[in-house]
């Protein structure tokens, strides 16, 4: 009897044992079971994208501005998508011939193109131009740049200290500007300045920048309107006095030189600006996918410090906040438009 109570005390010991050690493990196996479908169920679907290259547009000649700045910023985007990005160049037209082959390519995400202001804009506000596009064909991706305007003058030009000496001036007495052509930025600058303070200012028109300092080093204009990276160097080697900054905050290349509004008291804004668009329709999932590999890119610190050597600020802003600002800037060319005869 004892004997038969002891087998029976062992074989119950081994079974809790038995129930002990693995009932861990089963209640281990449920949870992993139960959390499986929740995980699948939060997980957002991947893109498959992108697989090819991609074609970036630029809508200007080889060594201008905005072609330095792709340039400079490709090698790194490329790291981020993971597939080579081509440069394209395609001027004519103040950058329409690029802008109409980005309109007419698929929404797929393969072919983008840098869009600038004020070209853009008054590629289809001015009537002769007959187009049907405006800034609703595009889908925003992500500005790049802000190039800032700037005026000025001659190192050696003995009229102006400052930017208050030349808007006084200027209410008196005529004076020449340089300009890059009608309905540019730099025209819709001496237009801005001559509505806004009552100067006046004569637009002379050039074929580009290097062309107008040119003149206005040999007195033959009396003041450069430019951008910040096309006053930087000559500034430096003595050339030039940077008198103004046309933008709400002063430029890091140029602490000490004062915005209009520090100035002479009246905020007038005046810069470029270049950023990526595609054709409208892009699938949204896309548009985020090259949002996120191009503010990786423009952030990189190598390609901060080289912008900024050129006097190219960077600006990172996206989607809906890149179009209002692009929106801004059709407000103010319409505002100015009935100067040109539009």
């Amino acid at each position: 009897m004892r004997k038969i109570f002891a087998l029976t005390a062992v074989c119950l010991l081994a079974i809790g044992t038995l129930v002990g050690c693995t009932s861990p493990v089963a209640k281990k196996n449920t949870s992993e079971a139960t959390s499986t479908p929740a995980n699948n169920q939060t997980s957002a679907p991947k893109i498959d994208y992108p697989k090819k290259p991609i074609t970036l547009i630029v809508s200007f000649a080889a060594g201008g501005g905005t072609d330095l700045g792709a340039r400079l910023l490709t090698p790194i985007l490329e790291k981020e998508l993971g597939v080579p990005v081509v440069i394209e160049n395609k001027p004519g037209g103040g950058g329409w011939i690029g802008y109409s082959e980005l309109l007419n390519a698929k929404p797929d995400g393969y072919t983008l193109a840098y869009v600038n202001t004020p070209g853009l804009i008054t590629g289809y506000v001015n009537p002769t131009a007959k187009r049907k596009e405006n800034l609703d064909s595009f889908d925003f991706i992500m500005n790049h740049v802000l190039d800032a305007g700037v005026i000025a003058v001659r190192a050696n030009d003995k009229r102006f200290s400052n930017m208050k000496d030349l808007i006084e001036y200027a209410k008196t007495n005529e004076i020449s500007a340089s300009s890059n052509g009608v309905g540019s930025g730099n025209h819709f600058a001496t237009l801005q300045m001559n509505k806004q303070l009552g100067t006046k200012f004569r637009a002379v028109q050039f074929g580009g920048t290097s062309e107008a300092l040119t003149s206005v080093l040999g007195s033959h204009v009396d003041v450069l309107i430019a951008k910040v990276g096309e006053v930087v160097d000559p500034m430096k080697e003595g050339q030039l006095k940077v008198l103004g900054v046309m933008m709400p905050n002063r430029v890091p290349q140029l602490p000490d030189v004062p915005t209009l509004k520090e100035a002479v008291g009246v905020n007038i804004e005046n810069y470029s600006i270049r950023g990526i668009a595609g054709p409208k329709g892009m699938d949204p999932q896309i548009v985020a996918r090259l949002q996120e590999a191009l503010e990786k890119a423009m952030k990189n610190p190598d390609h901060v410090k080289k912008m900024s050597d050129m006097g190219l600020n960077i600006d990172t802003t996206k989607g809906a906040d890149f179009k209002k600002m692009l929106q801004k800037e059709e407000t103010n060319v319409n505002e100015l438009k009935s100067l040109l005869g539009w």
